[in-house]
């Protein structure tokens, strides 16, 4: 005897009925009560623009054979593209700093730094290349922003 012969050939309705909207309405949200949308800038006034970010290896190896800075925190390359473009920075922690959690932590310090203070010392059209030092973890956050702008300088010449 089989027992897919005492099987219903109809399927089992739902236990609770489809949630069905109030007759007057929703009463979680009144209908109409926002206003029209503010009106936003369409652009920041008086802000530099964030550097675009370097993500493909042959621009880190290209900026790798620019000039060089070395400070406590990080060590700064830096090339001159000449394409006429805008500025662009990468980040890179070699695995000696630590673990990743350690990495990551170090490489949002650097961002924050750059996105800070790179958009008023960097020049146009040039690659920047920031490599974190275990020190960048411990550094004050306004030493390294001095360390930064000295860098930068150096290279610039």
């Amino acid at each position: 005897m089989s027992d897919e012969a005492h099987l219903p050939t109809e399927q089992a309705r739902p236990q609770t009925a489809p949630r069905l909207p109030h007759a007057l309405g929703d009463a979680g949200r009144p209908q109409g009560s926002g206003g029209p949308p503010r009106a936003r800038p369409q652009a920041a006034v008086g802000v530099a623009p964030k550097p675009e970010r370097l993500r493909a290896r042959r621009d880190f190896l290209a900026a790798n054979k620019g000039r060089r800075a070395v400070t406590d925190g990080f060590i700064l390359l830096a090339r001159d593209r000449a394409d006429g473009g805008g500025v662009r920075v990468g980040f890179t922690v070699t695995k000696k700093i630590g673990n990743s959690v350690v990495r990551n932590r170090l490489k949002r310090r650097l961002r924050a730094l750059v996105s800070e203070s790179m958009p008023a010392l960097a020049s146009p059209a040039h690659d920047y290349v920031l490599i974190g030092r275990e020190a960048g973890l411990t550094r004050d956050y306004a030493d390294l922003t001095a360390d930064l702008a000295r860098a930068v300088r150096k290279v610039a010449r």
